[in-house]
């Protein structure tokens, strides 16, 4: 296998259909296994040796990640349909309406229905859809530590980290680079709040991206000569409570989202 430098470099040399040919969940899933060394490229049938030969990175297509995710709603719903929702109430920190599960997904309402559809008030997709499903599955109602870890030092974390890093963190930081006081502007859209930081950041903020689920925002403006510096650290808990690629996913998505906020106030777009 070449020497890839992350997962995400494998990744976006796959289909992003999740057909599941490979054995694994997911796209994004096959390809961590694959730099772990779990699986074998050769094990997803759309990929060819003289694809690999004449390999070169190109931006992630997430319009086909979306659209892959979107088609894996469906078995998600049907395992949502087989879930009491009063007696998983109290494991979730939700709270029911109706026959409808309402759990608060950043810092917004989201009603679940017995068949599995979500809705809010506000865009539903599937960066944010799937990893709910997700959470009603396979949260194990663990109470929070109140102790943050950087999101490599989860049990899977040191497989994820890098695609973290790539993915969430280095475009995070490109926003609140550019848009330092709009960055504290969007993170209180999602009813952040001013947290003590554990390792000195001049901005720290903890955003509640599902009520078992807070990560903690860290950003250290430059100065001095010295670059600015952006890290999200995760309760201790975090992988017991979801899944790290359902985590992983949210956490894209959110950052999706202040790209498109922060584009909006920019006055040359």
């Amino acid at each position: 296998m070449p020497a890839f430098k992350n997962a995400m470099e494998i990744f976006k040399l796959l289909p992003g259909t999740n057909c599941r040919k490979c054995l694994v969940p997911t796209c994004l899933a096959f390809a961590v296994s694959a730099f772990k060394g779990d699986s074998s490229l050769r094990d997803c049938p759309y990929l060819d040796r003289t694809l690999l030969e004449q390999y070169e990175a190109h931006s992630p297509n997430w319009m086909t990640m979306e659209q892959g995710y979107q088609e894996s709603l469906e078995p998600l719903k049907r395992e949502v349909a087989t879930i009491d929702f009063p007696s998983s109430a109290e494991r979730l920190g939700a709270s029911v309406s109706g026959d409808r599960l309402v759990i608060n997904l950043l810092g917004r309402g989201f009603q679940v229905s017995p068949d599995g559809s979500v809705a809010s008030a506000c865009h539903v997709h599937a960066w944010v859809t799937v990893p709910l499903l997700n959470y009603i599955i396979s949260c194990a109602g663990r109470a929070l530590s109140g102790k943050w870890a950087p999101f490599r030092e989860l049990r899977d974390g040191v497989s994820w980290g890098p695609l973290f890093e790539d993915q969430f963190e280095i475009p995070l930081k490109r926003i609140a680079d550019s848009h330092t006081d709009l960055f504290e502007i969007m993170i209180q859209i999602f009813n952040g709040r001013p947290e003590p930081s554990p390792i000195g950041a001049d901005i720290s903020i903890a955003l509640q991206l599902l009520p078992r689920l807070p990560i903690l925002i860290c950003y250290w403006k430059p100065e001095d000569g010295l670059e600015s510096s952006l890290k999200v650290l995760v309760d201790t808990t975090a992988e017991e409570n979801l899944n790290i690629e359902s985590i992983f996913i949210l956490c894209v998505g959110l950052m999706r989202m202040f790209a498109k906020i922060a584009d909006s106030h920019d006055p040359t777009s």
